[in-house]
């Protein structure tokens, strides 16, 4: 009898029965299942959060008004009311305003399979009726995204592509130093989904063979609880001024390897001034950094010389360039890793975001395998991703971007599909604010979040348990069917689908079908992918053998590779693509562009939010990835929901810092700053901070008039976080730069509403 599968972002199922029998189970090969996976049934069938019908914002259908402020009712609408409605909206926008005006950004982990990629569907279909603005880059790894490019002359994605693999540090490296840590959190997820979870297995692996790792990290629990880690709980946002301080202390021992920045690297010279204070007047000495960074300094002095005599990888996790100056750790952890001369070696080196998603670092043959092709955007307009705001505040201003300037369009419609900016967008209060301003919001979603309440149509989209597709990744070595596990709720429709209807509408059907059904584009995706397989040696079976097979595995596609390693063999014949071909300590392409706040070398620069600048009792915030869902993903599943306190997030702080405010495990607790207000769980844990608390991101907002202001009482960090770009170059996010104030909430807590669909009209009246 054939087995069914599925696959999500957090990883590759078994599916067993059907619909209210409907049970998943990790494949049987995955070492370390995630645990989000465990939420992930009960989530979708939860009836009362999901969207069963075409609906359209009582205020928007009666007068066209703007106040999306999760309040209004909503009138149930036939589906051919609502594409007439979309569809008019489109044609209305793009004829007075232009197509610019139109902005789909559709930032979101929607779903593992290849075909029903919302995002996809979404370009298509557009670009089909003349384009629309887009975004740039990633809330993960924007900053990344910008710098890499100027500094090793590759792309982010093809700097993961060539990161040394897991078995190479297993099997080499003496000491990890992990800035940010290598978190179990984060390594559940893999986006396009994954069949298998290796990170603490080869990390395992590492300290059997006498690896040993520097955790440097306000949190303990941002590396495995092992004997050979140790803490470095740095105060948060100041990596940078410790790795300055190891690299002075390299200088001051004579470990820097000056035949290797020679012949590998330019920018030494003005990088040493800089670190010895010649440039600035500031040495940056580990006595300097201590003050800083609230690490002993002969701690810092020991690291150093461990880092010089052993092994050593250095690594730099995701979160940390998603901060004030978010491109320097990254740019001097990359540095530092060239001081010591061990680039382009076997499981040494410089890696990023090792731990961040689960496939970095795997050993595995990529294929480029195919995907359902988008078309030509005829709008030349952009906004880096984390700028939402800005774009709709801000029409006809000017931004700064990667040494060029641009202006925001003027958005009149706004189309999101398969994500929830009111998630993971900073600063909530000043999005919803700037949400009020478009002429018409239109989304497509499963389920109420706290983005389609703030619509004003909003279309039922099937999740990814209640249709067909082919999990396909380049960095894993299966392919899943994912079977249909149980029918659409209500009256819910693909996306694909949804958008057929109002591709014909447009007069633009065939262009975007190119005549298939989702059914036949499912056949033309295994078809392409059989070509591509052939190109690369491995034959695959027939499409009806794959459905009844449900998982193929691609035979001999263990592969290893080592960053660096052709261009330290031959620098000449494997020059990087930079403007000096080789790594780029100091960067004349970034000192040209004269941007504020950036010098042409990785530079120690103070955020502007700190609490050694604060009013006392002032906090660190970071916000990390649950390990119950992705995001906010499955937040109403019952998984996450049983890790609440009084169904809010829970917030982890050291004892001293709770009962310094009188607070104790379990109660409810008061999160603010000028930005806004939450309330979430006191969690009491000595492995944090005394000044920092964590509040993971991903609670489903839900925001109530208390006191007279707006508290969101689910706990979303997003309510207290910086929107600003983190820098002229990348404009990247800086959810890791914000203090607060913590105390007990002593009034009368409400109980949460966001998990339960908004108040709807039956009367077509409106009243």
């Amino acid at each position: 009898m054939s087995k069914r599968y599925t696959a999500a972002h957090w990883g590759a199922f078994e599916v067993r029965g059907y619909g209210d029998d409907l049970r998943l189970n990790p494949v049987a090969d995955d070492p370390h299942p995630s645990r989000i996976g465990a939420g992930w049934v009960s989530a979708i069938q939860d009836t009362k959060a999901r969207i069963h019908g075409p609906v359209v914002r009582r205020g928007w259908l009666k007068d066209r008004d703007k106040n999306r402020c999760a309040g209004d009712r909503f009138v149930p609408v036939s589906w051919e009311t609502a594409l007439d409605l979309v569809s008019g909206e489109l044609e209305r926008v793009r004829t007075h305003h232009g197509n610019s005006a139109i902005f789909a950004g559709s930032y979101g982990w929607a779903s593992a399979g290849r075909f029903h990629h919302a995002q996809s569907h979404l370009r298509r279909f557009l670009n089909t009726i003349g384009g629309f603005t887009r975004s740039v880059n990633t809330y993960s790894h924007g900053a990344a995204e910008v710098l890499l490019p100027h500094v090793t002359g590759m792309s982010h994605r093809q700097f993961q592509d060539q990161i040394t693999s897991w078995p190479l540090i297993a099997e080499n490296c003496e000491l990890l130093v992990a800035f940010g840590g290598v978190s179990a959190r984060t390594a559940q997820l893999t986006s396009s989904g994954t069949t298998g979870h290796e990170v603490p297995g080869w990390v395992n692996r590492a300290f059997s063979n006498g690896m040993t790792m520097a955790l440097i990290s306000p949190q303990r629990g941002d590396a495995a609880d092992h004997d050979a880690v140790e803490w470095f709980p740095i105060r948060p946002g100041t990596d940078m001024a410790l790795m300055l301080a190891i690299a002075y202390e390299l200088v001051r021992i004579e470990a820097v390897d000056l035949a290797f920045l020679e012949r590998y690297t330019v920018g030494w010279d003005a990088l040493k001034d800089h670190i010895s204070g010649a440039s600035d007047g500031i040495a940056k000495t580990p006595r300097w950094a201590a003050e800083i960074c609230d690490v002993d300094t002969d701690a810092i002095v020991e690291l150093a010389s461990r880092m010089a005599r052993s092994r050593t990888m250095i690594t730099v996790s995701w979160s940390l360039q998603r901060a004030e100056h978010g491109e320097q750790p990254l740019w001097m952890g990359l540095a530092l890793a060239a001081m010591l001369g061990q680039i382009g070696r076997p499981g040494t080196g410089f890696g990023f975001g090792y731990g961040s998603m689960t496939a970095i670092g795997r050993p595995a043959k990529l294929i480029g395998w195919p995907s359902v092709p988008q078309g030509p955007n005829a709008v030349p307009d952009f906004i880096p991703v984390a700028r939402i705001a800005d774009l709709l505040e801000r029409p006809g201003e000017v931004f700064h971007y990667n040494g060029e300037q641009h202006r925001f369009p003027d958005t009149r419609l706004v189309y999101w599909v398969g994500g929830n900016p009111f998630h993971h967008h900073q600063d909530l209060n000043r999005l919803e604010q700037a949400w009020q301003r478009p002429e018409a919001v239109i989304v497509h979603e499963h389920s109420w979040t706290a983005t389609a309440a703030r619509a004003d149509i909003v279309l039922p989209a099937t999740s990814p348990l209640e249709r067909n597709d082919i999990m396909i990744n380049r960095r894993d070595p299966s392919l899943i069917w994912m079977s249909r596990a149980m029918d659409p709720l209500g009256e819910s429709r693909n996306d694909y689908d949804i958008f057929a209807e109002l591709a014909d509408r447009l007069g633009t059907g065939q262009a975007f079908t190119d005549g298939r059904s989702s059914a036949q584009w499912l056949a033309w995706l295994w078809e392409s992918c059989v070509r591509v397989a052939d190109e690369n040696g491995i034959e695959l079976p027939s499409f009806e053998s794959f459905q009844e097979l449900g998982r193929f595995d691609c035979p001999n596609t263990s592969e290893t590779r080592i960053q660096f390693r052709d261009f330290v063999a031959d620098p000449d014949r494997h020059a990087l693509g930079t403007v000096s071909g080789k790594i780029e300590l100091s960067s004349s392409a970034i000192a040209d562009m004269d941007l504020d706040g950036m010098a042409s070398h990785p530079h120690w620069k103070r955020s502007g939010e700190t609490v050694t600048d604060a009013p006392s009792g002032a906090l660190f915030l970071i916000s990390p990835q649950p390990d119950t869902r992705l995001h906010a993903q499955l937040d109403n599943g019952n998984e996450s929901r049983r890790a609440k306190i009084d169904g809010r997030e829970p917030c982890y702080m050291h004892p001293d810092t709770a009962t310094a405010r009188g607070i104790g495990a379990g109660d409810i607790v008061l999160i603010e700053n000028a930005r806004g207000a939450c309330l979430a769980g006191a969690v009491l844990t000595e492995d944090i901070r005394l000044d920092t608390i964590a509040l993971a991101t991903g609670a489903l907002l839900d925001l109530h008039w208390i006191d007279g202001r707006r508290i969101d009482i689910n706990g979303n960090p997003n309510v207290l976080t910086r929107d600003e770009g983190c820098s002229h170059l990348s404009q990247g996010n800086m959810a890791h730069t914000a203090i607060v104030f913590l105390s007990r909430f002593r009034g009368d807590a409400p109980q949460a509403t966001t998990f339960h669909a908004p108040s709807m009209v039956a009367d077509p009246s409106l009243r």
